[in-house]
């Protein structure tokens, strides 16, 4: 999905298929943390109580994350949290001693490279664990948008319910609101010679990038919503349609000038953006030749015309885009068509033929119409990056408690994978 993992094999079950996952929402790939001697490292460095914390809950995020192939999103979101909690006390209690004391390390999972970094700050630690929180967000808003029952309906055609769109917006708002918060309040305190040497999707570019394409994609998903309303008008698909268009050329723009788009995630992430920008621009001109043709002057239907015949021509370039998105590495495996994209695909081309005929003789020439393509009207943007602030400060000093709950659970797994 996106630039997580979207093929796996399961080792050891010689019977089970490489897996191709769909991606309607672009995932990052997942990270943990890799289990060190933080005991050793820290040992008269910071009180036993707070290496307890940071070993425990370190220990329990790669648990999880690892057991269920990150699938426990709640449990794995409550310890992010905690964990996040924990290193905002370290920082604003200043523990300088700790920086260049510990290796926080961290992996990718499922993509066959357990790629590894590592680094000896608190910012960096926290940049991460934000990283995975804005990974978790993306990953649930792109489950929620592939039924259970991909089969959906008896008449084959794929359904999503209204709530699980909704929730999928939401989510997708809360992701672009913590890769805003990365970027604005914790790249910004890196000085150039360590921001060059993250990864790539830790880049700058590359998270302002996946912060709007996100309003994006929840715009795309809204514009749905209106779709399937007998509520909505023209107008306001219209509207939404064009917006779409604005949030991905914006985050177009910001990444396609990059040295770190030549390759891996932000490859990927370039095309995926260019085909979403492709559909939204096809719905656009495809509402705006509807609202156009209203009008009653032969210039308004001549226009609308242009609008129908750019709509279906970006559409066939869509489809090259998807396409090329998919087969770029890692592959991925695009949705069926369904929802919007499915209406408009029926609809743009069969309302361009239709109009075209119809107003066929108002175009002298065709050719010279299509340079004259009206521009799509530019409208305010809607959505924007949920506000995120840190959590509370944990006080280290009354967490005893805390860490031997968490020390019995990660016992009591051992010892069931000791059975086993």
């Amino acid at each position: 999905m996106g630039c997580a993992t979207s093929a796996y094999a399961v080792v050891g079950r010689k019977n089970k298929k490489r897996i191709i996952q769909e991606s309607v929402v672009f995932v990052l790939q997942f990270r943990v943390p890799v289990q060190s001697d933080l005991q050793r490292q820290l040992k008269g460095v910071a009180p036993k109580t707070t290496i307890d914390r940071l070993t425990c809950l370190r220990n329990q995020i790669q648990l999880v994350a690892e057991d269920t192939e990150g699938s426990a999103i709640s449990e794995l979101r409550t310890a992010l949290e905690e964990y996040l909690s924990l290193l905002n006390g370290l920082i604003k209690k200043k523990n300088d001693g700790m920086e260049g004391c510990v290796e926080f390390k961290w992996k990718t999972i499922g993509d066959g490279r357990r790629a590894e970094i590592c680094f000896t700050n608190l910012w960096m630690e926290m940049l991460t664990v934000i990283h995975m929180m804005a990974a978790l967000a993306l990953t649930e808003a792109n489950s929620l948008m592939i039924p259970k029952n991909c089969s959906a309906s008896g008449n084959g055609v794929r359904v999503v319910s209204t709530d699980s769109r909704r929730e999928a917006v939401d989510l997708l708002l809360k992701a672009s609101g913590y890769l805003e918060f990365c970027v604005r309040e914790i790249l910004a305190r890196f000085p150039p010679d360590i921001k060059s040497k993250l990864p790539d999707d830790m880049q700058e570019s590359v998270m302002q990038t996946l912060s709007i394409q996100a309003l994006g994609q929840g715009t795309e998903i809204q514009l749905g919503l209106a779709v399937d309303s007998q509520k909505a008008t023209l107008s306001v698909k219209r509207r939404l349609a064009c917006e779409q268009v604005i949030y991905f050329s914006q985050a177009y723009h910001c990444l396609s000038g990059c040295e770190v788009v030549s390759h891996g995630c932000a490859k990927k992430l370039l095309r995926f953006i260019y085909w979403k920008f492709l559909e939204a621009k096809a719905a656009a001109y495809y509402y705006h030749g509807l609202v156009t043709d209203k009008g009653t002057e032969p210039a308004c239907h001549v226009s609308a015309v242009c609008c129908f015949l750019a709509a279906a021509e970006i559409l066939g370039e869509s489809k090259k885009a998807c396409l090329s998105f998919c087969l770029a590495p890692p592959v991925t495996r695009a949705p069926p068509m369904w929802g919007v994209m499915k209406h408009l695909s029926q609809k743009i081309p069969e309302v361009a033929f239709r109009k075209s005929q119809m107003y066929g003789y108002l175009l002298e020439d065709e050719e010279k119409a299509m340079q004259c393509l009206p521009e799509l009207p530019d409208f305010q943007l809607s959505l924007r990056p949920d506000d995120f602030e840190l959590p509370e400060m944990e006080d280290v000093s009354s967490a005893g408690k805390q860490t031997h709950m968490l020390s019995e659970h990660l016992d009591y797994s051992e010892n069931d994978d000791d059975e086993l």
